[in-house]
């Protein structure tokens, strides 16, 4: 099997190689979103249940806010929450301060997958550039044919060669790039649905722990 992989690799010539580059790239991406995003790494319910039965004194400490900021990403937000308050800022500020975490949070949820759409959206314009890469090849082989018609002998036992050789690069590169981005896109759909839960999952719990610290306020998205 592996050699003929090997083979069909050598067969699509060149072009294949960044194909394959994006192919590992993507998959590495792929991979690390699906780790990072995992609920019970983004919302571990040790973090809360730390935050939600956190009392004055424990908010007042920075070394408990920082090691609550430490156990989970949900915790950088709650751990802001009973900073603030611990501070004895009004609702206003606290929720001020909260966007601003909150904003690093999601570019945290989003890293990369701005990365695996590029690809999804590369790859077929690779397999592209193969096939016209691939064209040229067999154009060439016939332009090559047409101006040694004087040894017809050598011609014709090394231009189906460089024909086969022209198609081969044509059709899987194409096959490659649409084999590349459909599960890139497809993936990049998935982890992107998964990122948007996991911020409606970090909002609510958050809104839950400012409500009970500020309970004559309201927290809004």
């Amino acid at each position: 099997r592996t050699t003929g992989l090997f083979s069909i690799i050598q067969a699509a010539g060149w072009p294949i190689w960044p194909l394959l580059a994006i192919s590992i790239l993507g998959l590495a991406i792929l991979i690390e979103r699906a780790w990072y995003l995992r609920k019970k790494h983004i919302i571990r319910k040790e973090t809360i249940e730390l935050a939600f039965n956190a009392n004055a004194r424990d908010a007042a400490n920075s070394e408990f806010l920082s090691d609550l900021s430490a156990s989970s990403p949900i915790g950088v937000l709650l751990a802001g929450v009973l900073r603030e308050q611990a501070l004895g800022h009004s609702a206003e500020a606290t929720i001020e301060e909260l966007q601003i975490l909150a904003q690093n949070l999601w570019a945290k949820l989003d890293r990369y997958l701005g990365g695996l759409a590029t690809i999804a959206t590369v790859a077929p314009l690779l397999g592209l550039f193969g096939t016209v890469v691939g064209m040229i090849e067999i154009f060439g082989s016939q332009g090559g044919s047409l101006g040694s018609a004087v040894n017809a002998a050598s011609v014709g036992a090394t231009n189906p060669q460089q024909l086969a050789h022209g198609i081969s690069i044509a059709l899987y590169n194409t096959a490659f790039g649409l084999l590349i981005a459909i599960p890139a896109l497809a993936g990049w759909r998935i982890l992107r649905a998964i990122a948007d839960q996991r911020q409606r999952e970090c909002e609510e719990c958050t809104r839950q722990l400012f409500k009970k610290l500020y309970p004559e306020n309201e927290l809004r998205k």
